[in-house]
């Protein structure tokens, strides 16, 4: 188990030794959320970085990472625990005509029989230390669980009506991830520290590819940026994250590409552009048009 950072520099240095390339800005209010134990609500676009700082920290201070996906419809049972129902029907017909009914039901009602989902698991004492909680995409999620989640933020403890209050001994490194396709309530937002997740500038975005894909030369790389910043100006259903531009360069990889060209982009869109409509936009001469822009941008002065 490694340390918790102990200043910024500290943070870049230990989220670049798993290759994760982080802004000032962005190495700074993780800092601040591990220093002061709050919880870290990251939000921007798909494909920027936001769930990848979770495991990047868990991996590199040695924890467990323990994830909560959101999605519609998610409720308190499915994010703390569930009763193992088919195990309490096996074990009430085993003692089918028992005579003491209350002590059945009693032990019916164990951590015997209890599911542990994610916020209950990260409640627990963890070997390695206090685990990374990462509840990922909480904008899929409606209001209702968006309040019951508050008990957990504030107190960081969770409550199962059979069992009572269960208080985490030692807090979770919290990190909350929006996308934005709706409003995360101010009530929540105000337990976080807040970070906007932006597209990386061309340097940044750069050394992230250079760190995620060495093996490519500097050349392709520098076509690939350039290729998917170019991409976010257009008119695009979709625009390409930087997830798609890692993709990207290890498919080109895979196909020996050492330099794009019209043929090889239109080949390969599907790594970068999710909608048929976008990869429809750029076929043909649109292709050739963009690639030109890039090489009259990268060519040197």
């Amino acid at each position: 188990m490694t340390a918790i950072p102990q200043d910024i520099d500290a943070v870049e240095n230990l989220l670049a030794g798993q290759g994760y390339v982080a802004s000032r800005a962005l190495a700074t209010v993780v800092f601040l959320s591990l220093k002061l134990g709050r919880p870290l609500f990251l939000e921007g676009e798909a494909g920027v970085g936001k769930t990848e700082i979770a495991k990047t920290l868990a991996a590199a201070l040695g924890r467990r990472l323990i994830r909560l996906q959101c999605y519609e419809g998610l409720d308190a049972a499915s994010a703390v625990a569930e009763w193992n129902f088919a195990a309490q029907m096996i074990a009430i017909r085993t003692a089918e005509g028992a005579s003491d009914r209350d002590q059945l039901k009693a032990e019916l009602f164990t951590e015997d029989y209890l599911i542990e989902r994610p916020l209950l698991a990260a409640m627990r004492p963890q070997p390695g230390g206090a685990p990374v909680l990462l509840i990922d995409e909480l904008d899929r999620t409606d209001e209702p669980f968006e309040a019951f989640l508050l008990e957990a933020l504030s107190d960081f403890q969770v409550t199962i009506p059979e069992l009572g209050t269960i208080k985490a001994p030692e807090p979770p490194i919290v990190i909350l991830t929006s996308n934005r396709t709706r409003e995360v309530h101010d009530a929540l937002k105000r337990r976080c520290l807040y970070h906007w997740v932006d597209y990386p500038s061309f340097d940044r975005e750069l050394a992230i590819l250079q760190a995620r894909v060495p093996e490519a030369q500097a050349a392709l790389s520098r076509e690939v940026v350039a290729f998917v910043q170019r991409l976010r100006h257009e008119d695009l259903f979709k625009k390409p994250g930087v997830a798609e531009a890692i993709d990207w360069a290890k498919c080109l990889l895979a196909l020996d590409v050492i330099s794009l060209s019209p043929e090889v982009i239109a080949d390969t869109l599907g790594a970068i552009l999710k909608y048929q409509d976008d990869i429809a936009r750029l076929q043909g001469s649109e292709a050739k048009r963009l690639l030109d822009d890039v090489r009259r941008e990268l060519a040197p002065a």
